[in-house]
């Protein structure tokens, strides 16, 4: 094994779990506004989104992820016809939203203009066309400004963001007050979906 520690990114998943890829390529490195981005090709998983640090996203097992985060409640629902996205930036979560042909709107709410900006560019194979549907409407603002502003509701809330990082752009998304106010956003029969959990069993500060 090359032991070069230029050559491998080393993933922490918790302060006892650290996973290393192997690094063919670093095709983007920069700092957004509000965090550090970085788009990596791996051995293993192919192209990577990482924010701060953190693997968000890979090209090669993608697909699991988004269609577990999205699938089950556009199925659940009888009729899913509005849908709210909180993050996302990559594009796969509103391209899984756009597969069901009873979307009327998708929109979706990305403060990082420029991981979006990004995203088009290096990993277009994410989100396949779905920012240019005529079904999307997509704002760079706060998501929680957003709903608390927008004065309606919503079949589907989904809620794709990153971990809490304190300083973090989705660190005062992860509070009581937010799920809240995406309470009230729901229809009747709206259902929330939230990317939560952790890999480590053992430690609870992020855990869902």
């Amino acid at each position: 094994m090359d032991t070069d520690p230029d050559k491998w990114f080393y993933d922490r998943v918790s302060r006892n779990l650290i996973q290393l890829h192997s690094i063919k390529e670093v095709l983007y490195t920069g700092q957004t506004k509000f965090q550090s981005a970085e788009v990596i090709r791996s051995g293993a998983f192919g192209k990577c989104l990482v924010l701060d640090g953190k693997i968000q996203s890979s090209e090669v097992d993608e697909f699991i992820y988004h269609e577990a985060l999205v699938q089950p409640s556009m199925i659940t629902h009888p009729s899913p016809e509005t849908v709210f996205i909180a993050g996302g930036g990559e594009g796969a979560t509103v391209r899984e939203v756009l597969s069901h042909n009873t979307v009327r709107r998708a929109v979706m709410v990305d403060i990082d203009e420029e991981v979006i900006a990004i995203c088009k560019k290096y990993l277009p194979d994410h989100s396949q066309g779905a920012f240019e549907d005529k079904r999307t409407e997509l704002y760079h603002v706060d998501a929680r400004d957003y709903l608390a502003k927008c004065g309606e509701t919503f079949d589907i809330i989904i809620i794709d963001l990153p971990d809490p990082i304190e300083e973090g752009p989705a660190y005062l998304l992860y509070t009581q007050e937010f799920y809240q106010l995406v309470r009230d956003r729901l229809t009747g029969n709206g259902i929330i979906c939230v990317q939560a959990g952790s890999s480590a069993l053992t430690e609870l500060l992020n855990f869902s």
